[in-house]
Order: structure tokens, then C-alpha cells, then sequence
């Protein structure tokens, strides 16, 4: 069986350890609305009131362990995804976090980001695990995602794969 290739490439936004999902996206608006467009305005500006306006479509966030700790609520990975990032790269991932990122279609990868900074342009391969960060030709492993997991982040997420094979596909 081939194996897929999905590779994504943007710059680096880093983060600290502990980003819980009220630092995501606050509570004042997480309760008031659930446009996720309306979400991602607000994302991560109770600890960097200027990230939107620097991010920009394509970029990533980075972070230290346990990112996404906090409420189970999808707002948060919503608010990501529909802020145009790309991908979320972390030492850790809270499990219920992780699963929602999935369900989203929003990759995650969990590796070393001690040796990213914020401004770094990385290339991931989610289907290797590999990230390279090319300033420094730097080659970082993360685990790679199983074929399934690729097909669910490839349509968008978990809804849009039942919506496209009606089930899980046998391979």
C-alpha cells in the first residue's frame, strides 16, 4: 500500500507549557457565541493580546506540555482551525484536546519543540512524523499518523469523513 504524504509548512508561534483551553479562547466569549469564525478573532489574547494580528494563514502554533488542558469544549481547536493555523505542534497534548483536534480535522503533533522558536518556518510530514525546521536543516520526530487519521484530517474531520465514505473505509 502506498503511504500518503501530507505535508504542511508555515511559521512557527510559540507558546509556553500549560495552555489551557480558557487561554485559547476565553470564557467571555466561548459562552456568548459559537461561530468558531467569531471565536478565532479572540484566539489566545488573554496571553498575547497582538497574536491575531500577527498570525496569518498557514502559520502554527507551538508549545511546551499539555497543551489544550482545561474544558472538553471543541471551541478551542475550533477557534484554531478557523483562525486559517494549520497545525498545532506540542511536547503534550491534553487527551480530550487531542481527540477533539482530530474529530475537527485540526493536526496536532507531538514532538521536541525546545529547538523551535516563534518565527521559525517548519515543514511537517504528518504522514512520516518528521519536522524540519529550516533554518538550522534541523529534523525533529514526531509519531506519524496512522492512514485513517490522515483520511480524517484530510476531508476536515470526523463529520465530513462519515459524510464522504458513509463509514469507516476497510482497508
Amino acid at each position: 500500500m502506498k503511504q500518503k504524504k501530507k505535508v504542511l509548512r508555515g511559521y512557527a508561534h510559540k507558546f509556553g507549557d500549560d495552555i489551557n483551553t480558557d487561554y485559547i479562547i476565553s470564557g467571555r466569549y466561548k459562552f456568548k457565541t459559537l461561530n468558531s469564525r467569531e471565536l478565532a478573532k479572540h484566539l489566545l489574547e488573554d496571553i498575547d493580546p497582538d497574536f491575531n494580528k500577527r498570525k496569518a494563514s498557514g502559520d502554527l502554533i507551538v508549545a511546551g506540555e499539555n497543551f489544550g488542558c482545561g474544558s472538553s469544549r471543541e471551541q478551542a481547536p475550533l477557534a484554531i482551525k478557523y483562525a486559517g493555523i494549520v497545525a498545532v505542534l506540542a511536547k503534550s497534548f491534553a487527551r480530550i484536546f487531542y481527540r477533539n483536534a482530530i474529530n475537527i480535522g485540526l493536526p496536532i503533533v507531538q514532538t521536541n519543540t525546545e529547538k523551535i522558536e516563534s518565527g521559525d518556518e517548519l515543514e511537517i510530514d504528518l504522514a512520516s512524523g518528521e519536522v524540519h525546521v529550516i533554518k538550522n536543516n534541523l529534523c525533529l520526530k514526531a509519531e506519524p499518523f496512522p492512514s485513517f487519521i490522515l483520511d480524517i484530517i484530510e476531508v476536515g474531520g470526523l463529520i465530513e469523513y462519515f459524510k464522504k465514505y458513509g463509514g469507516w473505509k476497510i482497508r
